[in-house]
């Protein structure tokens, strides 16, 4: 079986968990999109959600698919976001950004009480890291800003090359809200919660992308099938 027929059957393990009714938050990626999809063939069938998008690609998609939409200043709170990660680690820590939508992502994560994340195998890991680490920063005085990313990459036991991300067309990738984006290659991050505490107080960091405590549900699919892990 193919890659996106494995990320195709997570998502649909993931849509078995959606109910008429639902508010959902809708990630963005090349699994969250597979969920899309599946959903609005749900909708079209007759089931009431409504979704929030975590991008303006998936804005897109849900208005193709007829998915109602609305955002959280309209509603407070979200029964359940699902989206994809590019790493997660047994605790459920995630890895998430190598799309763009890191922002948009933990917003709408922190907003719902459940988040179930969809995935194929490859991207269960020991310990986070393998995958560069994406951080949102303000342009403005990015070499400052880099400055304190290297002394909180120091301070949490990891340390590797900052390159600024580029997009398809070889000018600086811009974020759906104005921002740039650093991938750290970091390597194997021991103590991720640490690492994403020592991140947080960057005046230039907007966001980064471990994912900490948000997953409650991961949704592998592989070869032998459909694995299914709560956080403990």
């Amino acid at each position: 079986m193919d890659m996106d027929a494995l990320k195709r059957q997570a998502a649909a393990k993931a849509l078995e968990h959606v109910r008429d009714g639902m508010q959902l938050g809708l990630g963005t990626g090349s699994t969250a999109k597979h969920f899309v999809d599946l959903l609005g063939e749900k909708v079209a069938a007759g089931m009431k959600v409504v979704g929030v998008p975590t991008s303006e690609a998936t804005r897109i998609q849900a208005e193709q698919c007829r998915i109602p939409l609305t955002t959280l200043d309209v509603i407070d709170r979200l029964d359940l976001t699902v989206d994809g990660a590019d790493e997660v680690d047994g605790a459920l820590n995630l890895i998430k950004g190598g799309g763009g939508a890191l922002l948009r992502e933990k917003i709408v994560a922190a907003a719902s009480d459940r988040m179930i994340v969809i995935a194929d195998e490859t991207k269960w890991v020991d310990a986070l890291g393998r995958f560069p680490l994406p951080v949102e920063v303000i342009p403005f005085g990015l070499a400052a800003t880099q400055r304190m990313m290297a002394k909180a990459f120091a301070e949490g036991g990891v340390s590797g090359q900052m390159v600024i991300r580029k997009g398809k067309d070889g000018h600086v990738f811009v974020t759906d809200g104005g921002h740039w984006i650093i991938d750290a290659h970091l390597g194997r991050i021991a103590d991720a919660p640490r690492l994403a505490g020592l991140l947080n107080p960057i005046p230039g960091v907007v966001e980064h992308g471990l994912f900490i405590g948000l997953a409650t549900t991961t949704v592998l699919a592989g070869a032998q099938g459909i694995r299914v892990i709560e956080r403990r």
